[in-house]
């Protein structure tokens, strides 16, 4: 046995060892385990979220203290059409894990701001891009788009383009909304495209075959 398959090894142990640990504190509450590239996702119900959290903070033995990341994924197919993510950290067990909650659209989901107080903005732009609801957020406002912005720009359904733009109005002294106004409309490049520079390419290629045949006529 090699020492990379020794390493390997030792760490699918911790893998597991983990999964099983998570799995016997979050107890009933678990819907689903799955392990990507060696990572372990847990899925649970959007109610239990605050209690799991909880759990893997104080229970966990080696204490989940860090909630790295928070936030969301749209899947507009699904009946239940978010994913609500949140990434945990233990740094006394140098390890991460995954928890996963199914939301639907209108659904209102707990806040963890007072489990996590670095929760609070990251809630907020969940709910900035998502237009997903935290019930007991101390201040859930807009935190990336600006005052008056319609819409929730991370769904999937949301146009590339926006809806309004701004600009500042020097009649009116102040900064406008308008509908979005494209200078120039959509193109698709290719690779015949002149700009991405495979026509000058093909060009050359061209010159130098009629140099070759100028050259064997002479030669002729």
């Amino acid at each position: 046995m090699t020492e990379q398959s020794s390493r390997l090894i030792k760490a699918d142990e911790k893998l597991e060892g983990l999964k099983v640990r998570v799995e016997s504190i979050i107890g009933s509450k678990l819907r689903g385990v799955r392990v990507f590239r060696r990572e372990v996702c847990f899925t649970i119900d959007v109610a239990d979220i605050p209690a799991v959290l909880l759990a893997l903070r104080d229970e966990s033995g080696g204490g989940f203290t860090q909630l790295s990341e928070l936030t969301a994924v749209d899947y507009p197919d699904r009946p239940q059409r978010f994913e609500l993510v949140y990434q945990l950290l233990s740094v006394t067990l140098n390890q991460r894990i995954r928890i996963v909650a199914p939301i639907g659209d209108g659904e209102v989901a707990p806040s963890v701001s007072h489990l996590f107080s670095c929760a609070v903005w990251s809630e907020r732009e969940v709910w900035d891009m998502f237009g997903i609801f935290f019930s007991g957020h101390p201040d859930l406002r807009r935190l990336l788009t600006d005052y008056g912005f319609e819409g929730h720009p991370l769904r999937k359904d949301f146009p590339l383009t926006g809806t309004v733009e701004t600009r500042y109005d020097d009649q009116l002294g102040r900064v406008v909304y308008e509908p979005v106004s494209l200078q120039q409309e959509f193109r698709d490049f290719d690779f015949m495209s002149p700009w991405e520079g495979a026509q000058t390419a093909m060009r050359q290629h061209d010159l130098t075959d009629d140099d070759s045949d100028s050259n064997e006529q002479v030669q002729g």
